[in-house]
């Protein structure tokens, strides 16, 4: 009697409940071989990213990095193949804001810059508004224009996840020209000043780059007041008062001085690399001012590698 030759895979049909997979998780892709005669035939499961999607022996494929990813499944014997492409997304667990609370002079104009947890959050955009646009208004993209004296909120709400942030913000009268004037170096952002030359500074030094007849105070990141021969550093304050008055102040940001002492040293390279391990993540002005090659990202190495480089003088942060 003739032998009757094995069935041999003729047609591969994959299907899955949803291409959409979240990270860490995972979904059984559903394999039917035709003819059903030939379904104990081997196949083969692979991944075309296997850091963005993995695909074990038994179809499980299970998210690993946001993007896109197909999957092949494959008759051993032959050359029949069939493939499927799978989304990872990743949703967004936290936000935080470059600002807390913010004082502005009418005029001016500050940019919100959301920090999204994970940076890889699938949909990372983020909603904005104000308690009362007759004094803040703020547009989609985050941008705060300063309309009229008073005080009030801006609100900043993740589509993803929902979470809220609020800015508490107080609008000044604008100063005039012989009312305030900084010193032409000094780089000054609507309430944020950078372009220290000489780093350390001290509060006597930087009370000098600033031409008022008022009264001028210098705060550290601590609220406490400092004395002419104090270092500013990173989220000190500088308050411009007229009897008892604050008319305005602003915040310090000096590059690479990430923990507010005003030097540049290893200090600062210990509190950057909790940073980058997530062991203790940098906020608000320190954020800022540990990415001093300035691309808006999160501090990394790259930042790291500039402050030792600094402390080495093999090439100093410019301010």
């Amino acid at each position: 009697m003739k032998a009757v030759p094995k069935p041999q895979i003729k047609q591969i049909n994959l299907s899955i409940n949803s291409k959409e997979i979240k990270k860490g998780e995972t979904e059984k892709l559903k394999v039917e071989i035709l003819p059903k005669e030939a379904e104990k035939n081997g196949i083969t499961f692979t991944s075309s990213n296997s850091s963005i999607a993995k695909v074990d022996s038994e179809g499980n494929i299970t998210g690993i990095n946001p993007g896109k990813a197909v999957i092949t499944v494959k008759s051993r014997e032959n050359n029949v193949s069939s493939n499927i492409e799978v989304q990872i997304y990743s949703t967004v667990e936290n936000m935080e804001l470059n600002v807390q609370n913010l004082m502005l002079q009418v005029g001016d104009k500050f940019t919100v810059l959301p920090r999204i947890s994970p940076s890889n959050a699938s949909n990372q955009k983020v909603k904005y508004s104000s308690q009362n646009e007759e004094i803040i208004r703020i547009s989609e993209e985050g941008i705060i224009d300063a309309v009229s004296v008073g005080k009030t909120k801006v609100m900043a709400i993740t589509v993803d996840g929902n979470i809220q942030k609020e800015i508490e913000i107080v609008v000044k009268r604008k100063l005039e020209k012989e009312e305030l004037e900084f010193d032409k170096q000094l780089k000054v952002t609507a309430n944020e000043i950078a372009g220290w030359s000489d780093v350390p500074v001290k509060v006597k030094n930087a009370k000098d780059m600033i031409k008022t007849n008022y009264e001028i105070q210098v705060y550290n990141f601590k609220n406490e007041l400092l004395n002419d021969n104090n270092l500013i550093g990173t989220g000190s304050t500088i308050k411009i008062i007229k009897d008892d008055d604050v008319l305005m102040e602003y915040k310090v940001i000096i590059y690479g001085d990430v923990n507010g002492d005003g030097k540049i040293n290893t200090v600062d390279l210990l509190v950057l690399q909790r940073h980058i391990l997530e062991i203790n993540g940098l906020k608000d002005l320190f954020y800022e001012a540990g990415n001093i090659n300035r691309n808006n990202k999160s501090p990394s190495t790259i930042d790291l590698l500039i402050i030792q480089r600094h402390i080495l003088e093999y090439q100093f942060i410019e301010q």
